[in-house]
């Protein structure tokens, strides 16, 4: 693919994505509200626009890596600055968002770009701050197969696996419903350690079974909560993030707030979303999440039950 590259957003992600993009070739130029973020792309020797409608002026494609659904809808709208990125964008340019927002936000995204003589995908990534620096993320994209196959080139330079889930949105959907798995099975495996070491139960042998038996999942096998057992586990590194606390607190918003909206019946999944709420009020906001086995200790002790 040819064109210039707007990439907007350069957090933990987003930055190492926009880098990967102009290591593979591309003409990239990039923008973040935040001072510090531009400086660091300066660093990795990106090329830093004036302003989001600046990098966005003249790109083929736009990407954004946005932390909530309200402030995608304010950049491409222009909210809280003289021109917005679908007014600075020449007519026809693809917006791909990567920021993981409600389900609803992204279909207001793509009603947005559309309506702006644009095209749109939503493309939410899994994979974290490793995938995003080692280029092997996971991109979700909801939106047109076609637009899909156009910007493919720049995905596969930030990700290792790419999948259509459908039309608007449902990048987005997938996303949700993939991370709501993730958090309950993550808290039922930490519960099971802490339940084996009441019993006497070894960790180790815990996993040993655990791993090659039915209750094998990513949450014990990768993301094991009990360190030293996993060497590359965050738990093995002081729970460092990781995927973290905060992070899974709030993709659990988003899938709490698609529960009500759907009227599904998901206790599980609602019961993570009040746990993790919890872990991220506090120090659990900056570990990784699977740190939450901390808190099912210190409420296991008040207990009193020996």
């Amino acid at each position: 693919m040819t064109g210039r590259i707007a990439f907007l957003g350069l957090g933990h992600m987003g930055l190492p994505m926009a880098a990967n993009l102009a290591a593979a070739g591309h003409d990239v130029r990039v923008f973040d509200v935040v001072p510090a973020a531009r400086d660091a792309a300066r660093e990795r020797g990106l090329a830093v626009a004036e302003s989001g409608a600046d990098a966005a002026a003249g790109a083929a494609v736009v990407f954004t890596m946005f932390p909530e659904g309200a402030h995608v809808l304010s950049a491409y709208r222009g909210d809280d600055a003289a021109v917005g990125l679908l007014a600075a964008a020449a007519s026809g340019t693809l917006f791909v968002d990567c920021s993981t927002i409600a389900v609803d936000d992204a279909r207001a995204a793509h009603a947005l770009a559309e309506a702006a003589g644009h095209r749109s995908l939503d493309a939410p990534v899994s994979g974290g701050v490793v995938g995003a620096e080692n280029g092997t993320l996971a991109f979700m994209v909801g939106g047109a197969a076609s637009d899909l196959d156009e910007v493919r080139p720049l995905l596969e330079a930030m990700g290792a696996r790419i999948v259509h889930c459908g039309g608007a949105g449902l990048g987005q959907a997938a996303k949700m419903c993939n991370n709501m798995i993730l958090g309950v099975s993550q808290i039922v495996v930490a519960e099971a350690f802490v339940l084996g070491e009441r019993l006497g139960l070894a960790p180790e042998a815990l996993y040993d079974v655990a791993a090659h038996a039915s209750g094998q999942c990513w949450a014990l096998t990768v993301n094991c909560p009990v360190p030293d057992i996993v060497p590359t586990s965050p738990a093995s590194h002081d729970y460092r993030p990781g995927f973290a606390g905060a992070l899974m607190a709030k993709d659990l918003g988003l899938a709490e707030r698609a529960i009500a909206e759907t009227g599904v019946e998901a206790r599980m999944g609602l019961l993570a979303r009040e746990i993790y709420k919890a872990f991220a009020s506090g120090p659990g906001a900056g570990q990784d999440f699977s740190g939450v086995i901390h808190s099912i200790r210190s409420e296991s002790a008040a207990r009193g039950v020996s």
